[in-house]
């Protein structure tokens, strides 16, 4: 590809994991084996990670000359912090699974073979709670996590007023007071 197709290309990539990023439903990515460049960029655009535990990661595009572009120099550092960010970027060295969760890259690392099964498990679990208080917990979640404290307490205090006056939310209430599962509608 040429300088002109390479641009439209990336651009293509970090849009469609922006896009994935601001679905307002959870998403959960499965890695089992290899997440290296954009493969690792796609699965820090959802919202939570698990591997499998053979699983390796790396953004070695340093190596190539050239710079995670569709994603990673942003995503990376608000997930595991700044320094290490840069670390992994400029040496593009290549980590395991153990280490991805113990820098918070992934939420679970389970045996090899197993992590679309945990994700399934997990995805049912977050399927059970009230579906319009998890759309506003991640709004609030995403949009006050790069804003000054102020500013996202009025992010969360907006994002609570939406489900305040839900029939969920009386629904949540009930079943508790009831001792009984609550079947919530989304409304």
């Amino acid at each position: 590809m040429g300088p002109a197709e390479i641009r439209d290309f990336v651009n293509s990539l970090r849009s469609t994991f922006s896009s994935i990023e601001a679905l307002s439903i959870p998403t959960i990515a499965v890695v089992e084996g290899a997440a290296f460049g954009g493969g690792l960029e796609l699965a820090l655009s959802c919202d939570l990670r698990i591997c499998g535990k053979d699983a390796k990661f790396s953004l070695p595009e340093t190596s190539l000359a050239i710079i995670p572009g569709a994603g990673g120099t942003q995503r990376l550092p608000r997930i595991v912090g700044r320094s290490r960010a840069k670390e992994l970027i400029f040496t593009g060295r290549r980590f395991d699974a153990a280490e991805a969760v113990s820098m918070g890259v992934v939420n679970y690392c389970v045996p090899a073979g197993e992590a679309y099964q945990k994700a399934l498990e997990l995805a049912r679990e977050i399927n059970q709670k009230g579906p319009l208080a998890i759309k506003m917990a991640k709004k609030a979640i995403n949009g006050g996590a790069e804003v000054d404290m102020t500013s996202a307490l009025a992010v969360e205090e907006e994002c609570y007023e939406q489900v305040l006056h839900t029939q969920d939310r009386l629904e949540g209430l009930a079943a508790f007071a009831e001792k009984r599962k609550p079947v919530y509608t989304g409304k």
